[in-house]
């Protein structure tokens, strides 16, 4: 785990204070910033997303594929808490908190937009950061990218309906074509493009090129994550500094799903008797949330300035410090595992 992921937060946290100190310093920049749209779309933010993402696609391999027969029980699992058991999950929570126990707190407004962001944020399975998270508990690196991979294409399917429906239960107004182009902007054109740059460059079956190609952008993927941070910030920096509270309203529910869903997850690995190394990431990507695609939808869906982006954007300041407590947990607790499981500890 490099500087950067290790202190995620650390630099969020710079980021979100820069965001606000520009937006009060500066607020026609970032009126000029936010007035650059096309077709609900934030030019700039756009740009940003894709500097994130498009680094994180380049290094799915959905070659891998082939290989989910081998084990195919942990991704089963994985795909079944992503897709069956997280999103409902997420939406209950939003709407337990901010339309019941919060309601005296938040304006109405506020919290239908702070449920929208959850909501995205609990329908998009992670991505990147999986890998960091598999490395940091020892987990088979093949079978996390078979994991990753079959996410991905599920994502291109299924994001957008379970988005639609569980926003429509919370009488939260969708517009079905801006939803459809936000999956096709930001999953199946960096899927394709990661897909087709990283076909030429095992063209001649060098993978240091690809692994060269990858490590020149991640500075840039890190960049374009903090550009937006200060951007959204910025875009909303009366707002926050009027009303901070709604930051940690916000953080509360999003702790109790990534805690419940790695618990819930763990608890049927060890039912299942899956290795540690199979189990490890199974629960790590079921765990953690593709909050780069969240925050570009929560955008071209509510504005710049809604409370959804800014939901998402706080999913970004939890998530780590979180999972990292999550990582120490898991490997706490690897040799209980593969003793309560029946698997031989395979030490690295």
């Amino acid at each position: 785990m490099g500087l950067f992921e290790r202190y995620l937060s650390v630099w969020v946290g710079l980021a979100i204070l820069a965001g606000l100190l520009l937006g009060n310093l500066m607020p026609d920049v970032f009126a000029l910033v936010a007035s650059l749209e096309y077709a609900h779309v934030n030019l700039v933010i756009a740009v940003l997303i894709w500097v994130m993402i498009y680094p994180m696609m380049v290094q799915i391999d959905f070659s891998s594929i082939k290989d989910v027969k081998k084990s195919p029980q942990g991704l089963i699992l994985t795909v079944v808490i992503n897709w069956l058991v997280k999103p409902f999950t997420m939406a209950l929570l939003a709407w337990l908190f901010f339309k019941v126990l919060f309601v005296d707190w938040v304006d109405p407004q506020s919290a239908t937009e702070y449920i929208a962001g959850m909501i995205l944020l609990g329908v998009a399975p992670c991505t990147a950061m999986v890998f960091v998270w598999s490395q940091l508990t020892k987990g088979d690196p093949n079978y996390t990218l078979v994991q990753v991979s079959v996410n991905d294409l599920i994502m291109v399917v299924a994001f957008a309906p379970i988005c639609a429906l569980l926003l429509g239960v919370n009488d939260i107004q969708v517009p079905w074509e801006t939803l459809l182009s936000s999956v096709f902007l930001y999953v199946v054109l960096p899927l394709v493009a990661g897909a087709l740059t990283r076909k030429k460059l095992e063209a001649d079956g060098d993978c240091e090129s690809l692994n060269k190609f990858v490590s020149k952008l991640k500075p840039w993927s890190m960049l374009g994550l903090l550009g937006t941070v200060v951007l959204l910030f910025g875009f909303q920096a009366q707002t926050i500094i009027d009303e901070p509270q709604n930051i940690l309203l916000i953080a509360i529910p999003l702790m109790i799903q990534t805690y419940g869903i790695f618990f819930i997850t763990y608890y049927i690995a060890k039912k299942m008797k899956l290795s540690h190394k199979i189990a490890a990431p199974a629960c790590m990507i079921a765990t953690s949330n593709f909050f780069e695609l969240a925050v570009a939808v929560a955008i071209s869906l509510f504005g710049l300035h809604s409370g959804a982006a800014l939901a998402t954007v706080v999913g970004v300041l939890v998530e780590v410090p979180v999972m990292l407590t999550l990582v120490a947990f898991v490997n706490s607790r690897r040799s209980k595992f593969e003793a309560d499981t029946g698997n031989e500890t395979v030490e690295a």
